[in-house]
């Protein structure tokens, strides 16, 4: 596996990872994660032969299950590869079949469009001009794959084809900007370059209408405590991801800041996962967090998705 796709793989894998491991914190308080799993001592759980390390599950989640963040990343990523291409109306069909499979978790917001009977154009500016709330982070948390097909495209195409996928169940803009700034992040990491450099011309790319709301929370000062709304929003949801990979130096310690700060912790530490893996590569990530890793796929007659599955789908994305 050569250096560029150890990232593409460390980006899809250490999304799901991130999203295994932050979905037994859900809606916790900042600090739950450390004061279970302290830092200095790694695997405190394997004592419990219930317990895989941090990757412990709880609160619905059985160790390691991804929840419906990877679920529709995968999907993202087969619907890219099958139909050699975006095909915004077979994504938004098998999006609506896993909607309607009984997910074990689904977003208010993604499923009030998936279910509302419109058709694909349609559903998600439908659900805006009637809610006039739609940034939340669900256009982000499956960012991932499409991230990685797109980046040999370029910055233009790859932020473009962001925004098109995130409008199919957001309708409003801030959540569009979010995806493409982090599909962009993610084309720089995966040529061996620091995201974190190219931030600032990445911002000039933003919607002047979101620009200032992006510019704030990506600045290296912002700090997850200035966020003015929950990080639940796509774009304190990102700029979480950023602080943490900007405050940390490993993968393992990236994933343990995200979690850590409570809230929304299965999709932060997803965008946080996606990113540090591109960054690090999939040698960095920890295979006491991938030995369970799995991703039930409501709607498909398939077993879960292990670490295997996701590795094929790294190639399959990269090798387009």
């Amino acid at each position: 596996m050569d250096l560029r796709m150890q990232r593409v793989a460390g980006a899809v894998v250490g999304s799901a990872v991130g999203d295994a491991l932050g979905a037994p914190f859900e809606f916790g308080a900042a600090g739950e994660f450390s004061a279970r799993f302290p830092a200095s001592s790694p695997g405190l759980a394997r004592a419990d032969p219930g317990i895989a390390s941090e990757m412990c599950g709880g609160r619905g989640w059985e160790s390691g299950e991804a929840t419906d963040d990877t679920q529709m990343a995968v999907l993202v990523g087969r619907s890219l590869v099958e139909r050699g291409g975006l095909d915004l109306p077979d994504m938004f069909a098998r999006f609506q079949r896993w909607a309607t499979s009984n997910p074990k978790d689904i977003g208010l917001q993604t499923e009030s469009v998936l279910t509302n009977g419109m058709p694909w154009d349609l559903a998600a500016a439908l659900h805006f001009r009637t809610n006039r709330f739609a940034a939340g982070n669900g256009s982000l948390m499956r960012a991932t794959t499409s991230a990685v097909f797109f980046a040999r495209d370029g910055r233009e195409a790859t932020m473009a084809a962001a925004r098109r996928i995130a409008a199919l169940t957001h309708g409003d803009r801030a959540a569009w900007e979010g995806t493409a700034v982090f599909h962009e992040l993610i084309r720089i990491a995966l040529t061996g370059a620091d995201p974190l450099e190219a931030v600032g011309d990445t911002l000039s790319e933003v919607h002047p209408d979101h620009r200032d709301r992006y510019t704030t929370v990506l600045d290296p000062k912002w700090h997850p405590d200035d966020a003015t709304e929950f990080n639940g929003a796509v774009w304190p949801c990102l700029g979480s991801a950023l602080w943490a990979l900007r405050t940390t130096r490993t993968f393992e310690d990236a994933l343990r800041a995200a979690v850590d700060l409570g809230g929304d912790t299965d999709t932060v530490a997803a965008v946080t996962g996606g990113l540090a893996g591109a960054v690090y590569g999939l040698p960095a990530v920890p295979t006491r967090w991938t030995d369970r890793l799995h991703v039930p796929l409501p709607g498909s007659t398939e077993p879960s998705l292990g670490l295997s599955e996701l590795l094929s789908l790294a190639e399959e994305l990269a090798g387009r």
